[in-house]
């Protein structure tokens, strides 16, 4: 019976040989890719789904929330949303490395933290937008996430609009350019590596169903409805494997 250390060697020996093979990689990730720099996420035992607040998170992230009480999401999104201090992993800096060496057609996430590009990604779909883009309701001044941070209450533009995320909450819909850039990748990858997710947030999820080829690779410490999909499976953290590929 093999050992966990040998189990996971001889994935990451497939892995390596499909990546360098591979021409077009795209890799479609979750929270998970960022929980190993310091941003929790939100459906594990630890994640912000499990811990208490006057609200469930889930409720306080949803668009008619932003919009009734809109003190108390900001008071919510400054606390536990604004993660400014966490750095890139292993798996950031080995997906910008394949990008940069042409491995790697693109990168798809659903965190909003913008670690993928603080590590030098450039072709980053981010699908349900990024804490660093703030934008005026009103006269749509841009505003850094700073001044989210550092403003007290309800951020108000020059104009005194409220300066709204751009973030997806719940109960509204996906940007459409960002979603086909996105699925069309997908659909010509030669190679699509999915890590840290449970692939359980939809419309993000469907996109999955889109890859046309025969190297699904699944990096996921817990398991996926696609995990009987897979063409490999790494049940492992992704910063540890995606750390061990050479490029």
């Amino acid at each position: 019976m093999k050992g966990r250390a040998e189990e996971l060697a001889e994935m990451v020996r497939t892995l390596q040989g499909w990546v360098n093979e591979s021409r077009s990689i795209v890799f479609f990730g979750g929270a998970g890719v960022s929980t190993e720099s310091g941003i929790p996420d939100f459906r594990s035992v630890d994640g912000l789904y499990n811990q208490k607040y006057d609200y469930p998170p889930e409720e306080i992230l949803s668009r008619s929330f932003f919009d009734a009480r809109p003190e108390e999401f900001y008071r919510f999104y400054r606390d536990k949303m604004l993660c400014l201090d966490a750095k890139p992993n292993p798996a950031h800096e080995k997906l910008a490395q394949m990008e940069k060496i042409g491995k790697l057609r693109s990168v798809v996430t659903q965190n909003i933290d913008g670690l993928h590009q603080r590590a030098g990604s450039e072709r980053v779909w981010e699908l349900h937008g990024s804490v660093h883009r703030n934008r005026c309701m009103r006269c749509g001044k841009a505003y850094p996430v700073e001044y989210i941070r550092d403003s007290q209450g309800v951020p108000r533009c020059s104009c005194g609009g409220t300066v709204k995320p751009e973030v997806v909450l719940y109960e509204e819909s996906l940007d459409g350019r960002v979603m086909e850039g996105a699925l069309q990748d997908i659909q010509n990858a030669d190679m699509l590596i999915i890590g840290g997710t449970s692939l359980a947030v939809y419309p993000a999820a469907s996109l999955v169903r889109y890859y046309r080829g025969h190297r699904l690779v699944l990096i996921n410490k817990s398991p996926t409805p696609y995990d009987s999909h897979a063409d490999l499976m790494i049940p492992y953290p992704i910063g540890q494997v995606l750390g061990q590929i050479r490029v």
